[in-house]
């Protein structure tokens, strides 16, 4: 197949990477192909998988934008710090349909999918997902490599420490700070600081 058009190399052949190159696609990307280290794996979804991790700096030559598309937040981390210091900045990409208040750029590497929402005032960092129908409300500040998962909600004046993952349709309460390296569980609401890293579930979350 021909290269037409932006090109993008995505690391990480999974559900996760299928989602992330329909976004890149609908963003104006011609070119997309995978960099998986599974031999085994010839295509991801419609797309090729073209190529080993360790071949990413040789696209970004090539003139491909690159992006992690690894769910779990230390690896995404490594991975894109590793190419960081190789001098690649990696691509964010947001979903035409997400909704995102004027002031809002999210960092590097960040993906925001479909009907999400934030809001204004909002920090989101680098090698962030804020995933399909979650939410982000005013003045929340969303530390490098989280996930917000699907549908869940962040209220206003929210803290959420790096590489913290805040599952399928659970609740913040406002003006709560989470700390870094979190496991917030599927449906628990948090309604009080957690200082302490761990797995927190339930109604209200507790750690586990």
């Amino acid at each position: 197949m021909a290269e037409t058009g932006k090109r993008l190399a995505v690391i990480g052949a999974s559900g996760h990477g299928k989602v992330v190159a329909d976004i890149a696609e609908r963003n104006g990307y011609g070119t997309i192909v995978f960099l998986d280290d599974n031999e085994a794996l010839n295509e991801c979804g419609k797309y090729r998988v073209a190529g080993r991790t360790k071949e990413a700096a040789a696209y970004a030559k090539r003139g491909y934008d690159i992006i992690v598309a690894i769910g779990n937040g230390q690896i995404r981390q490594r991975m894109q710090e590793a190419l960081e210091a190789d001098g690649i900045v990696c691509a964010t990409l947001v979903h035409p349909m997400a909704v995102l208040a004027a002031d809002i750029q999210p960092g590097s590497g960040t993906v925001v999918m479909a009907l999400a929402v934030v809001n204004a005032g909002s920090r989101v960092g680098k090698g962030c997902i804020i995933n399909t129908c979650a939410s982000v409300d005013h003045d929340c500040s969303i530390g490098d490599y989280v996930h917000v998962a699907v549908g869940a909600h962040l209220a206003g004046a929210v803290s959420a420490g790096r590489r913290t993952w805040i599952g399928a349709g659970a609740v913040v309460s406002n003006n709560i700070s989470v700390c870094e390296d979190c496991m917030i569980g599927a449906g628990a609401a948090v309604v009080r600081d957690i200082e302490e890293s761990g797995t927190y579930v339930g109604v209200p979350a507790k750690k586990r």
